[in-house]
């Protein structure tokens, strides 16, 4: 609510801080910018409340709410809990913190200490990192235990969460297990478990036929790609790659594809980025073409299938398949160590390949701070070029080694990963120059611009000269082109632009 230095006082006291009473201020000092309530740990406001003496300054919504004096919470401690007014630092019995910025209660008999947003914690949640259930522990035994979460140690003498279901060794901070990108805010104690129904992706019709839920007025059959008929048009429905070889299933009546692996995707997963159940939706495709990104890598995945979340006010979340069944620990070429999604939520990491800040697999070795963003961690580790008739691989290198791009001509860092012919035929390209921006948009699908107009995506190999841009007037040299009315353009950005400066 909006408020003016004349509706609160200009003198407070507040049992969080009995010595001296608070002033309000209106903080011209840069120096508070930064600073955060004693109470809330937020960041502060212009006007707060404030002890010169102290360096204690508390936000005005967090004076008006005053704290218990003492809080009787059998679940947590059999004995009476008093506030602990005095700003020091002292390690919460709950989480195992230690925090001088905020109050607890204490119970001196028994040396019991707590937060007080610590006594809300839940006793049995259910996380996204997990399959069970897992129920809050005052202590663990004398064991080495290591959050499952953040991947650090666990002091055995404090609260946190275990898995108590057979023979799991299921562990994690409690404040690791109760981030939002992790748990879904729900306290399952005293809930009955409920059994998750399992709903197969496709019905077996007979030997090698499978009727499949995202193309359901069609039989698909079961084939073996053969290395010489490759054909680049030929796309994963599911994924939106190409079928270079193994199994996949073929539409028998229309043109629809899917790899063996896609084919067999299961209808609902957890995944550890997102605390809710997602679902698998097929040939997904949004209303505004811009907007169709992968929530982890970003790409656009339009027409491909995506893991969606259904919970109310949460249906923008969305991962194509290839960051959906990615897991951890993630072992990546270009780096010696195992990677672990062990960000908070909304932490964002400089990846150490593309150099982009975003959510990141990170080395939890102490000296090495290496970082890999989802986009990097899903890029194909085998492709074909048109002018190679051999796979090229994802390769990386040191930078004394020089190599040249064949597409733009440029070098190329071998660091952040290139692709080439590991048979005789020394093709090295860059990683954007072969893939493009729009590497999983399902070519023939079209979406609707902000202005209403029809945004159709086509192949660009329709004529034999590649078109001009109609906004950036550059060729057009990637595999995708964007047609609106009578205008092409080379890529999203540029229809963007076009279509906010046509306003």
């Amino acid at each position: 609510r909006i408020r003016t230095c004349n509706a609160d006082p200009i003198e407070v006291k507040h049992s969080l801080h009995p010595k001296h009473s608070l002033q309000l201020v209106f903080w011209v000092d840069k120096k508070y910018y930064m600073e955060k309530c004693y109470c809330c740990d937020k960041h502060l406001e212009d006007i707060f409340y404030y002890c010169s003496p102290c360096d204690f300054a508390m936000k005005i919504a967090c004076v008006e709410k005053q704290p218990l004096l003492s809080v009787h919470h059998l679940k947590w401690h059999e004995h009476t809990l008093s506030l602990f007014p005095r700003h020091t630092s002292l390690t919460c019995d709950a989480c195992a913190l230690t925090h001088s910025t905020c109050h607890f209660y204490v119970c001196p008999p028994c040396d019991f200490v707590i937060h007080q947003s610590c006594i809300s914690l839940p006793r049995v949640i259910r996380i996204s990192r997990h399959p069970h259930r897992i129920s809050f522990t005052p202590s663990f035994d004398q064991r080495d235990w290591f959050c499952s979460i953040c991947r650090q140690k666990i002091d055995n003498r404090y609260g946190g969460y275990s898995c108590f279901n057979g023979s799991c060794s299921y562990a994690a901070h409690s404040r690791c297990a109760t981030q939002s990108n992790v748990w879904d805010g729900i306290d399952l104690e005293g809930v009955p478990e409920e059994i998750e129904e399992e709903n197969e992706p496709f019905v077996i019709i007979s030997n090698g036929i499978i009727q499949h839920f995202s193309h359901g007025q069609h039989h698909l059959r079961l084939e073996d790609s053969v290395w010489g008929d490759y054909d680049e048009s030929k796309l994963c429905q599911s994924c939106i790659t190409p079928v270079y070889f193994g199994n996949f299933y073929s539409c028998m009546q229309c043109k629809f594809i899917l790899h063996e692996k896609c084919a067999n995707l299961s209808r609902k997963i957890y995944h550890p980025i997102h605390p809710h159940m997602l679902t698998l939706v097929g040939g997904y495709g949004n209303v505004q073409i811009l907007k169709d990104c992968c929530s982890a890598c970003q790409w656009i995945c339009r027409g491909a299938f995506v893991y969606e979340c259904k919970k109310q006010g949460c249906r923008s979340f969305r991962l194509n398949v290839q960051c959906a069944t990615i897991s951890e620990p993630l072992v990546y070429k270009g780096h010696m160590h195992p990677l672990f999604l062990t960000s908070k939520p909304l932490e964002g990491r400089k990846c150490s390949v593309c150099e982009n800040y975003t959510m990141t697999f990170n080395c939890i070795e102490c000296a090495c701070d290496f970082a890999l963003c989802f986009r990097c961690a899903t890029i194909p580790q085998n492709v074909r070029y048109k002018h190679d008739e051999h796979m090229l691989t994802l390769s990386y290198g040191e930078e004394t080694i020089k190599n040249w791009c064949e597409a733009c001509e440029k070098s190329i860092n071998p660091k952040k990963g290139f692709y080439k012919c590991d048979e005789y035929c020394c093709v090295t390209l860059h990683i954007k120059c072969l893939l493009g921006n729009e590497l999983y948009i399902n070519p023939g699908y079209s979406s609707y611009a902000s202005n209403g107009e029809k945004v159709l995506v086509m192949p660009n190999n329709q004529h034999m000269s590649r078109p001009l841009c109609s906004h950036c007037k550059k060729r057009c040299l990637r595999k995708l082109v964007f047609k609106v009315s009578r205008f092409i353009f080379c890529c999203r950005n540029c229809v963007s632009d076009h279509m906010y400066l046509s306003l």
